[in-house]
């Protein structure tokens, strides 16, 4: 009797194989689920909001240039008011540095410069020199019910226009 029971444990070459085989496939059926899952899940960037809180408009002094370099933007106060350039070169995306011994905006990658203020009839953010192909874009600036500062990084404005500039 303790032969028979002994024969009944035992696992024969045939069953072992056929286990393994099974045991195969369930691992290769859950890897399958674990992609098609993933493929079937939404694949969304999460970006941030593209408006930007500048803060109080007593933080920046009258004829001063201020650069977020986090968000890229150009905060300026002149006499006409607030407004808001792009600090990313149109020529190949460099962020773009204030000079203020020279009073221009330049890029460090490839020499382009550009005006920071109005002067000799031209308008702030235009090229002086260098290899970029547009101006700096302005961006629509506005005041919100709190009295900050609001920039739209996403939304350019004509520059000199009405509502290009925050006045206060």
């Amino acid at each position: 009797m303790a032969e028979e029971t002994k024969k009944t444990d035992d696992v024969s070459r045939r069953q072992f194989f056929a286990k393994l085989g099974l045991g195969s496939l369930g691992i290769a059926a859950a890897g399958t689920a674990a992609f098609a899952y993933q493929y079937l899940e939404p694949n969304v960037l999460y970006e941030p909001s593209p408006v930007v809180n500048a803060g109080k408009p007593d933080r920046y002094p009258l004829d001063s240039v201020t650069l977020d370099v986090t968000t890229g933007i150009y905060i300026i106060h002149s006499q006409e008011g607030f407004f808001s350039l792009s600090a990313v070169c149109t020529h190949l995306g460099c962020l773009t540095a204030w000079k203020p011994e020279q009073g221009i905006i330049a890029c460090p990658c490839h020499g382009s410069k550009f005006f920071a203020f109005q002067q000799d009839g031209r308008k702030p953010g235009d090229k002086i020199e260098g290899p970029a192909p547009k101006p700096l874009p302005w961006k629509r600036i506005w005041l919100n019910d709190d009295g900050d500062l609001l920039v739209d990084r996403s939304t350019d404005v004509p520059p000199l226009a009405r509502d290009s500039f925050v006045r206060i």
